[in-house]
Parts: C-alpha cells; structure tokens; sequence
C-alpha cells in the first residue's frame, strides 16, 4: 500500500515537472521563433527634393584655329595648357616662297607704274600734234588736209585709251602685290581669342597643305577661368523638375572624380535645350550647366555628377522609405489588418503593369498614380491591443506567445504587426514626407526583419 502512494506520488511530481515544463519549454521556442524586426522612428526634419545627372565639362567655346596658306612650319611659339592674347605669335610657317611672290608683285607694279608714263608721255605728244594741225588749218586752210587732222585726233584717242589700259594694269599689280602680302601675313599664325590652348596638333617641320581644306593648328579655348559648361543629359521624366529648378533659382552642387572631397556648388542652370537624344528608348534633354573655373581646377573632358535641388521641406514628418517597401507576410499579420495585404498587392501590380504593353487608359493612371499617395506601413502590435481585440483588456496570463505581466520592453508587443495608413508627398533617395495620418513624430515603423539569432 505504502509503495503504491510512493509510485503515486512520484508520477504525480513527474507530471507536475513534465506540464510546466512543457508549457515554459513550448513559449521559449515560441519566443526563440518569433520575428525579430527592423524598426525605425519617423522624426521631424528637412527634406531635399533634387534630381541627379552626369555630365561632360566642356568650354563655353573652342576656337579652331587654322592656316590659309602652306608650306613647313618653321617655328612654334605656344604649347599645350598656354595661356594666349588675342594677336599673340602663335606659329610661324617659312615665308620664302611668299616674300619671293612680294618681290615678283612689287617689280611687276614698277614696270606698270612706267607703262602709265611712257603712255602718258606720248599722249602729251600726240596732244601737242593736234594742237599745232589745227592752228595752222585756222592759219591757212590749205597748209594741211583734213585727213592729216583726222590722224592726229585718232592717234591721241588711241593713247588716251592706252593710258586707261596701263592704269588698269597698275591696279592689277598693286592687287597681286597685296595678295602676296597678305599671304605673307597668313605665314604668322596668330591668336584671334584670349584663352588657353587646349590641343595643338602639329609640330615643327610639319608641312602644312591648305589646297583643299584648311588644316586646323591650334584649338583655343576662351574664358576658361571665367566659365566652364557642363553638358548634363537629363531624363525626360525629371525634365519638368529642372525647369521648375530653374525659375526658383535653386542651387546645383556637382563633384568630379578628379577631387573626389570636393563639392562645387556655384553652378546655375545656363539653357535647357529642347533637341532630345533617344537611346535604347530612353529620351533625355542637355542641360547646360555654367560654373566658375578660377583655379583651372575643372578641365575639359571631366565627367561630373550633379545635384539639381528641386525643392526643400523645412520641419516636416519623414518616414524611411524601406518601410513603405516593407510587406510582411500573412501569418505575421493580426486578423483585422489582413486585408490590407491584398491592398498591397494590388498596388504593387498596378505599378508592375505600368511597365507592360497592357496599360490602362491615362486618366486612370493618373487617378491611380494620386491614389497611390495613399499607403500602408506596419508598427508593432502591443500586448495591451491584442487584448483588447481578443476581449481580455485587463486580464492577466498570455496573449500569443509573451506573458501580459512580463516588464521586458519585447514582452510589451504581441509579436504580430498592425496597419498604420498614412498619405505620403514628396520623397528623396532616404526619406518621404508624411502628409496625414495616425503616425506621429518618433513613432516606430517596421522596416525589414533581422535574420534568426544563431543557437
């Protein structure tokens, strides 16, 4: 008898153990299982709406400089990176053949030149015959015929229209003798701009043939401590952003490989050119860009990335943008907030669709689109509000998986999530502005979920 109360109470003490234990056990892995999520709180901040672009730096002008005649270069004055004034010596081309031509032209004005006299010195001539014919016809009319007379007035006509053809020649001359002069001059090849060389491509003893086409010597670019362009190719969706960035004059900030701690921030929108480049179907516009350059820092060439401030939002409510991305899943879900997950599904194929060839008509995108500014994010759910939905406010044991009496900041949460709906603005690559809703400043949003603790 007495071994039986024994036996009796030892599987009595055993149950006793194995019940609590299990039941400690069982909310141990229950707790060890539970999601453990990624928060963020929502704060009151600034916000900078911008768009952002690459672009080439370029001169605000190359000046191609050329040469009008040929021949070798016999000198080179300037070299790449020199600073030039406008007519500073820039090369010179061997002139021997061009001087010869000087000298060939000013003989060839000097043999007119005494063509004009000798004319003119038989028209004097020629004038003084027919003076002396006629006096004598007045003197006695049959001292000389009327064909001596005639000869006389011919023979000076005659000299008269020489000396206009020797003073022709003598222009003619004088042209050649300026053309061989200018190409004289043309051997000096000068600077026609202030600026600074940024690519010579010839060198000494090369030999220039300007027959057919004008070889180009010097590319000069000016102003290049005063301005510098930036040539940015702008997507056609953010196309209406710059112009908007434009008229409120708002800042751009850029920055080149070449100083990668550095950002340059005085650059305006110069023009915003409306001849589109289409590539692989994607539209973008130039977008020129003008910055000061004084130390010479930024060079042709260089690729910059730019920052076009759109806009700026002092003191408002921002929320991460990864939990406006965050959809958990059903079963982490509490019931009455499950149908919002269909809600974002559907949103989330409206969006796909978008992309697809089987797209709604425009005025329902864009009724789509305003909805959209309508979205869900999910907090935590407390302990206290899974009470009160399950009918227990008040009541003490366990709601889920944590004990309502536990004073752990976990325990305070039901380990399931709730929806938050919110109305969302404008948005950055961090952050999106929170119009309306329940959340308020420091609240915390569910984001992501961490992986499992290793055992």
């Amino acid at each position: 008898m007495k071994s039986i109360i024994r036996y009796t109470i030892v599987l009595a003490v055993l149950g006793a153990l194995l019940f609590f234990g299990g039941q400690r056990a069982q909310r141990w892995f229950a707790e060890r299982n539970k999601p453990r999520y990624r928060l963020s709180r929502l704060e009151t901040g600034d916000l900078r709406i911008s768009v952002n672009a690459t672009g080439e730096l370029n001169p605000v002008l190359k000046v191609k400089v050329g040469s009008f005649v040929s021949g070798p270069i016999e000198k080179l004055h300037v070299d790449f990176n020199t600073e030039v004034k406008v007519g500073q010596l820039l090369a010179e081309i061997d002139p021997r053949i061009y001087n010869a031509a000087v000298s060939r032209d000013e003989a060839a004005l000097k043999t007119r030149l005494a063509e004009v006299d000798r004319v003119k010195a038989e028209l004097q001539r020629a004038i003084n015959d027919e003076k002396r014919s006629l006096a004598l016809k007045e003197e006695n009319a049959d001292f000389i015929s009327q064909a001596e007379l005639d000869q006389y007035r011919f023979a000076r006509s005659a000299l008269e229209a020489q000396l206009q053809v020797a003073e022709a020649g003598v222009s003619q001359a004088r042209a050649n003798l300026e053309n061989s002069m200018a190409n004289v001059a043309y051997t000096r090849i000068t600077s026609p701009v202030d600026g600074v060389v940024i690519d010579r491509k010839i060198d000494p003893g090369q030999t220039l043939a300007a027959q057919f086409q004008t070889p180009e010597l010097f590319v000069i670019a000016p102003q290049m401590r005063e301005k510098m362009h930036i040539l940015a190719a702008v997507d056609e969706a953010d196309i209406g952003l710059i112009r908007a960035a434009q008229d409120a004059k708002q800042p751009i900030f850029f920055s080149v490989d070449a100083y990668p701690d550095e950002v340059f921030r005085d650059a305006t929108i110069e023009q915003i050119r409306i001849s589109p480049t289409v590539s692989q179907n994607v539209v973008t516009y130039p977008v020129i860009v003008a910055t000061p350059n004084a130390e010479l820092k930024l060079l042709p060439g260089m690729t910059a990335s730019l920052t076009f401030q759109v806009s700026e939002l002092k003191g408002i409510l921002k929320i991460p943008n990864e939990a406006l991305r965050f959809n958990p899943e059903k079963s982490q879900v509490r019931e009455a907030d499950q149908k919002y997950l269909e809600l974002f599904t559907t949103q989330e194929a409206r969006e796909n669709s978008a992309s697809s060839a089987l797209t709604p008509p425009v005025d329902e995108n864009v009724a789509a689109a305003k909805a959209a500014t309508k979205r869900i994010v999910w907090v935590r759910e407390t302990v206290q509000e899974a009470a009160e939905a399950a009918g227990t406010a008040g009541t003490a044991g366990t709601v889920g998986t944590v004990a309502v009496g536990d004073s752990s900041a976990e325990a305070l949460y039901s380990g399931r999530l709730k929806a938050a709906e919110i109305q969302i603005g404008d948005s950055d690559y961090r952050f999106t502005q929170v119009l309306s809703g329940s959340l308020r400043d420091g609240d915390e949003v569910v984001t992501g979920i961490k992986p499992p603790e290793a055992p």
